[in-house]
């Protein structure tokens, strides 16, 4: 129950934003708290902002009652930065997802609510990327690549989001806006902020004096290097706008909120080659990296041969990786070009470095594009694919270091003796071979006593490992976040330490902004408020809440994505097992009714985004089918076995409402629905004046035996009941234009057999009638085997959420379509089209 601070803020921010948004009941506050990290923190309250004016609205708000405040993204941060027990301010919406590119290409504006992909995708035309190429970039958005400072596998240091940012807008502690990019915002923030652009002008100048300390800040940044501030910026630069700008590049969240950023373009060769090259050893691995880096390689990513055993058995790797050695180490190696002819110079340069070493295979390359998105995905899905294969019930632990590379072949190895003395027996090491950078993964049960004791000293044998032996970083570009925070004095030493502090209270001297990130003065902060992970249910056990499945959610913005649905089931759980807070618990049950059970979709896109592939629609599914009654199977039973007459039953009560739309008009009609649904309590369904007309009756035509080109057409339920709505600009339903299109490009269509009574049971399915759903699925299976003749013609199918089930249930043999697929395979030859302006 919100109380006290919190309900002062709760009335104030009510005033500007609606109360929908200010959440503050236990199962979301429990459900968006959530992050991919291995900490669990629940919030007070969780604000959803549209806009910059409402960030600055809340962040004021927050600063005016000291208030700290957690400002998110996509939540894929992996070290404890993106999660609180204060406020939690989430970036939400389309208005955040707005994006500029300058005419020449060379420069990308963006809102940190755009994926990084997605920008990516906007630039691919011009042949550009963003510099930043984080594993997790399909669904990290540009906020977090920012505050983390996040690279990856091709950015290495001079290509991450300090080395090509051109400009951002940040909103201070106290609602001051800074826009870079704008001289009069420049102008004025100099005049306003003339304390903070004094102690930061000061502060550098202090630091450049210093030789022994500038030297040793940039010795440190030659590496990946995201432990503490960036506070490279002190010597890099002397504008203090400049300094500002890049010391908010891996801040966390905690010196300001950055609003939007302008970053330079890196140039995107379209042509690609890629190698899995094994080599016999780690050494071995290692010691081809300076051969490597002589050679036009974009990225070289590691793998030992614990992480190749953790994916072997995914499609997409070969299948010789399960027959390696166990010192077998692999270098996953690009290298990329504008033309082709440049492309097989650069793969011949890289056969001649690496001829006189030993290989386990012969090296090749292939230029598949199929090939190389299967062994990306893989590689990009190691860390979830590993850590969903840890035993149930477990924490999923990352850690993230550099060394300079020459040091990275020792490194590796005395990390492996380091797991085997603390018996990590299933530790896995992958990372980015050019940069010196590794990650590991680490799985342990905090709930047995000595675990977290077993943690604890590890990480200290690995602190005094990576900082006394090689001088490296304890984090390369994950973030400081709460998990190494208490050692960032110990990497950088008192005095850095000193100005890192200094730095943190220039910005936010009432430290309102993600207080305990980054800076934190509990030495064993990174062993408190550890994420359990108990075990709940066998669909979805192997779930590390990395957040990859929200992107392709369609009720996440309405209520839960699927990362939040088993965080609050996971709850619920364990609730239930230990007896813990009844009242809570009944509490979670009843409301996960409506935000978990009856708003999830279940179509298993979820599934599509997952590195492991888990539907979390499934789960539902199974949930559901435990509450059904005897009377509601029945029910079920009856319209499945008459599909005909519900399909017939629904045309007719749309024809109903849409001849009752013609004599009322949409007005008059809106607000007798309106009323009607009122009064029936919400049950009878909203109407709008874009509700969809009566489909008509498919009705088979004969089918010319002459004609050899022949295709199957299975129109779904959905399309044999509705049609066009009455304002829609083509009259004709879908299913006799598809009709119509396919005898155009020379088809002749072939209905199956009694088309009106089949269904392919996804609806029955959704809702947890899986028996049924089962025989309706059987049902359509036989009919489209007679209509194909066994898979000899192709299916078109017209729904693409059908679709998808009826590939993962019916006989292999169909070749089964959605439009687009159809289309370009069968039509595109066929037909002419010609470019529209109409949407």
């Amino acid at each position: 129950m919100i109380s006290g601070k919190y309900q002062t803020l709760y009335a104030s921010l009510k005033q500007r934003i609606p109360a929908e948004r200010l959440i503050h009941d236990d199962l979301r506050l429990l459900a968006f708290g959530t992050d991919a990290s291995f900490y669990r923190l629940i919030p007070q309250l969780v604000v959803k902002v549209f806009n910059e004016d409402e960030a600055q609205f809340v962040i004021r708000s927050c600063h005016r009652l000291n208030i700290p405040l957690t400002i998110r993204a996509s939540g894929t941060s992996l070290s404890g930065q993106a999660v609180t027990d204060s406020v939690l301010m989430l970036i939400v919406g389309s208005e955040w997802q707005d994006y500029r590119i300058s005419e020449k290409g060379d420069q990308i504006t963006l809102q940190p609510g755009v994926v990084g992909a997605r920008a990516n995708a906007y630039l691919a035309p011009l042949r550009k990327r963003i510099g930043p190429d984080p594993a997790s970039i399909n669904h990290a958005q540009i906020g977090g690549i920012v505050a983390n400072n996040a690279a990856g596998m091709s950015s290495g240091v001079q290509y991450n989001s300090y080395h090509t940012i051109q400009d951002m807008r940040i909103v201070f502690h106290d609602g001051t806006v800074l826009d870079t990019a704008d001289e009069s915002s420049k102008k004025e923030f100099l005049n306003k902020k003339k304390e903070l652009v004094t102690a930061l002008t000061d502060l550098a100048k202090e630091v450049r004096k210093n030789k022994k300390i500038a030297s040793c800040i940039k010795q440190k940044f030659s590496i990946k290097n995201t432990t503490g501030y960036s506070v490279n910026a002190l010597v890099d630069f002397k504008d203090p706008i400049e300094i500002i700008k890049h010391l908010m590049i891996g801040s966390e969240g905690t010196l300001g909120f950055v609003s939007q950023v302008s970053f330079r373009t890196i140039d995107d060769p379209p042509e690609r080659a890629t190698s899995l090259i094994l080599f016999p050893d780690i050494a071995t691995a290692c010691d081809s990296i300076a051969l490597l880096k002589k050679c036009k390689v974009a990225t070289a990513e590691l793998m030992d041969r614990a992480s190749l055993r953790a994916v072997q058995d995914n499609p997409e790797m070969p299948d010789y990786l399960k027959e390696l050695e166990e010192n077998v180490t692999t270098l996953l190696v690009e290298t990329r070009a504008f033309d082709k002819r440049t492309l097989t110079r650069q793969v011949n340069q890289i056969k001649k470095a690496l001829r006189d070493v030993p290989l386990v295979r012969e090296l090749t390359f292939t230029t598949d594009p199929d090939q190389i998105l299967g062994l990306w995905k893989v590689r990009k899905g190691l860390f979830t694919s590993v850590a969903a294969d840890r035993p149930k019930g477990t924490t999923v632990l990352i850690e993230d270091i550099a060394v300079p590379y020459e040091h990275l072949s020792k490194t590796l190895l005395e990390l492996q003796q380091l797991f085997r003395e603390f018996k990590y027996d299933n530790a896995i090491i992958w990372g980015h071979a050019f940069d010196g950078n590794v990650h590991f993964v680490l799985t342990q049960d905090f709930s047995k006593p000595g675990e977290l004791e077993r943690y604890e000293q590890f990480m200290n044998r690995l602190v005094s490992m990576v900082i006394d032996r090689y001088d490296g970083s304890l984090k390369a570009e994950h973030g400081t976040g709460r998990n190494m925070a208490p050692f960032v004095e110990k990497e950088w030493g008192s005095e850095i330490y000193g100005i890192m502090k200094r730095i943190k209270r220039i910005f936010d001297p009432e430290n309102i902004l993600n207080p305990g990130v980054l800076i934190n003065d509990d030495p064993k902060i990174h062993l408190k408020n550890l994420k359990p992970l108990p075990q709940a249910h066998e669909l979805i056990d192997r779930c590390i809440e990395c957040g990859f499945c929200e992107n392709s959610c369609v009720s996440s913005e309405l209520t839960l994505s699927p990362r939040q649905r088993i965080t609050v089931y996971r709850e619920i759980t364990r609730l239930s097992r230990s007896g813990e807070e009844p009242h809570r618990l009944a509490h979670l049950r009843d409301q996960f009714d409506y935000f978990g059970d009856q708003t999830c979709a279940t179509d298993g896109l979820c599934a599509l985004s997952c590195p492991v592939n888990i539907d979390t629609g499934l789960l539902i599914k199974e949930l559901r089918r435990q509450k059904l009654t005897p009377r509601a199977k029945k029910m079920a039973a009856w319209l499945a076995e008459n599909m005909d007459r519900v399909t017939a039953g629904m045309r007719l009560g749309l024809e109903i409402l849409k001849i009752f739309q013609t004599l009322l008009g949409s007005r008059l009609m809106l607000q007798l629905a309106s009323g009607l649904r009122k009064l029936s309590g919400n049950r009878i369904p909203q109407w709008t004046p874009y509700m969809p007309g009566a489909a008509q009756s498919v009705i088979p035509h004969p089918v010319d035996e002459d004609n050899t080109l022949k295709a199957v057409y299975f129109p779904t339920c959905i399309n044999r009941s509705m049609g066009p709505s009455q304002d829609y600009d083509e009259p004709v339903p879908l299913v006799a234009k598809t009709e119509q299109l396919l005898k155009k490009a020379g088809y002749e269509v072939i209905y199956p057999e009694n088309v009106n009574r089949l269904c392919c049971g996804m609806a029955y399915a959704s809702k947890g009638f899986t028996e049924i759903a089962d025989r309706l699925a059987g049902n359509l299976n036989l009919a489209l085997l007679r209509a194909t003749e066994n898979g000899k013609y192709p299916v078109l199918v017209d729904m693409s959420p059908c679709l998808y089930r009826m590939k993962e249930t019916l006989d292999p043999r169909l070749k089964l379509y959605d439009p687009i697929e159809f289309t370009l395979r069968f039509l595109a030859e066929r037909l002419e089209f010609e470019p529209t302006d109409e949407p």
